[in-house]
């Protein structure tokens, strides 16, 4: 799949951080489950590329990708671990010249003109814009807007359901990443249901 397929697949990308290799395929499934297909699972614990490798054996609806891919090593260790997606904080032409070689769906950060402009070169049209909220918000997608028109993004960083539609609003916003659907306490007390809840009633606040 290419990152634009994967990105138009779901107006929200859930963040996971993955703690208990147990809870994982749990936590996707009950995503998965209210009605979220793509899921992100950072590489920010020692579980996490564990996780990517059984979410994708044991949950087949759900799409599984890797966030805070920083180097082309760790580009390398989740393709083997079977993610169909990589998505970066930022921009380097070691990682994209391997995500090129690898043709993996890459999706790099970008927070800046001349960090989107490297991204271009490299021919990346769709992008992450992180850290939004501190990076300039909807604001700084606006402006980007007038210049790279060609250019859609998946804002993450400072995003959630109270001001989520102010970004899947520009035409330039494919989707928005974030971690409030998988709260570390509720994972952490398995209590899925909460969890589905809060899945539910971030879709059903989308605006149509």
């Amino acid at each position: 799949m290419k990152a634009k397929e994967i990105l138009q697949k779901g107006k929200i990308i859930p963040v996971m951080i993955i703690d208990e290799l147990q809870s994982s395929v749990e936590l996707a499934k009950t995503l998965v489950n209210s009605g979220i297909e793509v899921l992100e699972i950072t590489l920010r614990t020692k579980e996490a590329l564990e996780a990517i490798k059984l979410i994708s054996k044991e949950v087949p609806n759900a799409i599984v990708g890797a966030g805070t891919v920083l180097n082309a090593k760790q580009l390398e260790s989740v393709i083997e671990a079977g993610a169909k997606f990589a998505i970066s904080p930022g921009f380097n032409a070691t990682l994209a010249q391997e995500a090129v070689k690898n043709d993996i769906a890459f999706i790099p950060g970008v927070a800046t003109a001349s960090e989107l402009m490297n991204a271009l070169e490299w021919g990346f049209k769709e992008l992450k814009f992180f850290p939004a909220k501190l990076a300039g918000g909807v604001a700084m997608l606006k402006t980007f807007a007038s210049v790279f028109n060609e250019v859609k993004f998946c804002p993450t960083g400072g995003i959630s359901c109270e001001n989520m539609n102010e970004y899947l609003s520009l035409e330039n916003v494919l989707c928005v990443g974030g971690s409030w659907l998988s709260p570390k306490e509720l994972v952490l007390t398995k209590k899925w249901d909460e969890i589905a809840t809060i899945a539910r009633q971030s879709l059903a606040l989308i605006s149509k």
